[in-house]
């Protein structure tokens, strides 16, 4: 392998598989490990929105950034799961509010502190010990490690994450992934999607679950106007999530420990984004049967993928 590039002066490091017809992905370790790109012949498929330097300074979310140890945005800045007290003062861990004060996309965004452990043209793995980061343990005060492993096999990118409790207490598991995705060279209205879902989470004004749930149904087809930013639950049978256009078809599968999405598609950015999430939004906040725990000594792994392919 050839030395790091690098983006906004962070190193960066690259799978690439010349053999599927192009496919590379790219991910910045000093930055939360977040994917910062993903091309196919040359095009990129993740949206970049403001770019690596606003996701480093200011937490916008681009490419596929990990949201950890909470996805999307919980409902209080203090709480208690577990026993234990959790405390979230942006004085202590950088992190964004939404518009309605309410933390978003967890506390590792952009986050140093990831120990590369290998990388070659088709694998990257990489721990992150969070419990020796004592504002993260103030702020999240459950002892466990993180372990990533992101594997380019053909054309499938297949993403990995395992957390050990390490400590002596469980640990909740609330996370997920934001992949924003694109179709380069293709109008947005023109976008084919396949959202495989019979049942949404009901959203109140604050966009946090009610706990109501109702059937859903959502028609195959071209996107044209509509927009999303609605919670489900993931397909049973494991059907992927499908963007396709331009002779290009992109499917997002949930491989194992995400039964819950969130489906992403605003009107004023051409991106569409399927995200895995192991829990429903504010899962933290709210507890019940919803919110799985890691007990000490064992492991949580999730896993998702994305395939790219001539249509």
């Amino acid at each position: 392998m050839t030395e790091p590039a690098s983006i906004a002066q962070l190193p960066t490091l690259t799978l690439s598989s010349p053999e599927a017809g192009g496919v590379e992905a790219v991910f910045v370790p000093r930055a939360g490990m977040i994917g910062c790109s993903l091309r196919h012949r040359g095009e990129e498929l993740l949206g970049q929105r403001a770019g690596l330097e606003a996701y480093v300074a200011q937490r916008k979310t681009m490419g596929i950034p990990l949201l950890y140890p909470w996805a999307n945005r919980v409902g209080s800045r203090r709480f208690t799961v577990a026993g234990s007290e959790v405390v979230i003062d942006p004085a202590l861990t950088p992190l964004r509010f939404d518009d309605e004060g309410l933390p978003m996309h967890g506390l590792l965004s952009a986050a140093e502190g990831w120990e590369v452990e290998d990388h070659d043209e088709a694998i990257l793995t990489a721990r992150f010990d969070f419990g020796a980061h004592d504002a993260l343990m103030a702020a999240f005060p459950f002892a466990h490690e993180l372990r990533f492993e992101a594997s380019l096999t053909g054309a499938t990118l297949t993403l990995v994450t395992t957390v050990l409790a390490t400590g002596g207490s469980a640990v909740p598991i609330s996370f997920g992934f934001h992949p924003y995705l694109r179709l380069p060279g293709v109008a947005r209205s023109d976008w084919e999607v396949v959202i495989p879902v019979r049942e949404q989470l009901r959203l109140d004004a604050r966009m946090l679950p009610t706990g109501e749930r109702v059937a859903a149904h959502v028609a195959p087809g071209r996107l044209n106007g509509r927009t999303f930013d609605t919670a489900y639950t993931a397909p049973e049978d494991g059907a992927p999530f499908v963007l396709a256009g331009g002779g290009r078809r992109i499917e997002l599968a949930f491989l194992a420990g995400y039964p819950y999405a969130q489906v992403f598609a605003p009107a004023e950015d051409d991106v569409i984004a399927f995200e895995p999430m192991t829990a429903p939004t504010n899962a933290l906040v709210d507890g019940g049967d919803e919110l799985p725990f890691v007990a000490p000594g064992d492991s949580y792994r999730a896993a998702f993928s994305i395939t790219v392919t001539r249509a």
